[in-house]
């Protein structure tokens, strides 16, 4: 007696999306396995189902023999006529059986087998969707936490915002919807296949840069460097093919509105864009900016630079926490020595210094006499021309050495 499942075969095709052939085989296999381990254990039981009419059919097959040894598996020949007209010892016959009478326990281990089956389909089609999708940017809604951990649904999957790939400061809500980068779809031997997400990862900002900057997602504007620190700072260097094309403007856009929507989408996180530089040197000064680097020296070998600043620049140079320096070296590849300046300080001295000895030579006299002179701005014995005792009564310098000085002078003058 056949049964139609024609309704059940058209709802696996429209909701689960599985088609009536691929649908078919999986229920003449779930039947002929549930049914040959239970109420017809022992025989050869035969399941045919026609996916264009949705006629299913189940029967026992049986082999004609004079002698029957084995009744659950041969047929006596009388009885074998009963089933199929000119039959011969040694050909085979069929007996109908009515599927619904396979019993309970048979149903339900059917259902059971079909379900697991119907189960792999779908997740083995989840994945076909999202496998070309690794590395590219998803929306989901948030639906639940377990241990740290956002399930957020993606339509067709379920995936797993850890709390490592969240940014500093990401709270969700059930029912939120939030864009991810989809990082990885993982094979976890207990948990089955994983669709791993992030937030924290760079390959996000990148992402969120493409599909925000027209010219990036051209090729026009290349990110060469990026180094970031996920809900703190982003720094990114980026360079342009084409040199009519400003790549900083490119990423900021029109009064920072392309910048703008990237740093609401993460949360408020500072995006530092500057333009790209082979040169090491050229790179420091972009990254660091408004701050400049001073004195610098470059270590080839140990790939490492130490540079000064000035003390009004240590702090941005820094930045909080050391933020801003830790995320320069990361983004130049190189190890940074920064240290406050105080050349010129030492510079001053050092000039002062060069004026005394040279005006001390050049009027005989000590540079020790000389350097009172030089501090107040008399950098050469020009600046003595025409000079007074006078106009040195309040400097502080006894009215005798400047006596001497102007005579060495006037003497100097006349020879």
């Amino acid at each position: 007696m056949s049964v139609d499942i024609k309704p059940f075969l058209q709802y696996l095709e429209k909701e689960k999306n599985i088609k009536k052939e691929e649908a078919c085989a999986l229920i003449i296999e779930a039947i002929k396995s549930s049914v040959e381990k239970s109420v017809m254990a022992g025989q050869n039981v035969e399941i045919t189902a026609d996916p264009a009419t949705g006629k299913l059919d189940a029967c026992v097959v049986l082999r004609v023999t004079d002698s029957v040894s084995d009744p659950l598996q041969e047929i006596n020949p009388i009885a074998a006529s009963l089933l199929e007209a000119n039959v011969q010892v040694g050909q085979e016959v069929r007996k109908p059986i009515n599927v619904a009478d396979l019993g309970r326990i048979a149903a339900k281990t059917t259902q059971q087998l079909l379900n697991q089956r119907f189960r792999k389909i779908e997740k083995d089609q989840v994945f076909l969707e999202y496998k070309d999708k690794v590395g590219d940017i998803v929306t989901g809604t948030v639906r639940r936490t377990e241990r740290g951990n956002v399930i957020i649904e993606l339509g067709t999957a379920e995936a797993v915002l850890t709390h490592k790939e969240r940014c500093h400061g990401d709270e969700f809500r059930t029912g939120d919807r939030i864009r991810c980068l989809l990082l990885e779809i993982r094979e976890d031997p207990q948990r089955g296949r994983e669709f791993v997400l992030s937030r924290a990862n760079d390959g996000f900002v990148r992402r969120l840069l493409e599909l925000e900057v027209a010219e990036i997602a051209d090729k026009t504007v290349t990110i060469a460097k990026m180094a970031r620190d996920p809900g703190y700072r982003t720094k990114i260097a980026v360079d342009s093919r084409d040199p009519k094309v400003d790549p900083v403007g490119a990423c900021v856009g029109a009064r920072g509105a392309r910048v703008r929507n990237i740093v609401k989408e993460l949360g408020g996180e500072k995006i530092d864009i500057i333009r790209y530089h082979a040169e090491p040197l050229k790179l420091l000064e972009e990254a660091i900016r408004p701050a400049k680097p001073r004195n610098v020296r470059i270590d080839e070998r140990t790939r490492s630079i130490h540079f000064e600043v000035d003390e009004d620049d240590m702090r941005i140079a820094i930045g909080s926490k050391g933020r801003n320096a830790r995320l320069t070296s990361k983004l130049m590849g190189w190890g940074l020595n920064i240290q406050k300046a105080t050349h010129a300080a030492e510079s001053f001295e050092a000039k002062a210094g060069d004026a005394a000895v040279r005006i001390a030579e050049q009027l005989g006299l000590p540079a020790e006499l000389i350097a009172k002179f030089v501090s107040l701005g008399i950098s050469s014995v020009e600046a003595l021309e025409g000079a007074t005792v006078e106009d040195f009564k309040e400097s502080g310098i006894p009215a005798e050495e400047v006596e001497t000085v102007l005579a060495a002078y006037a003497k100097g003058r006349s020879a």
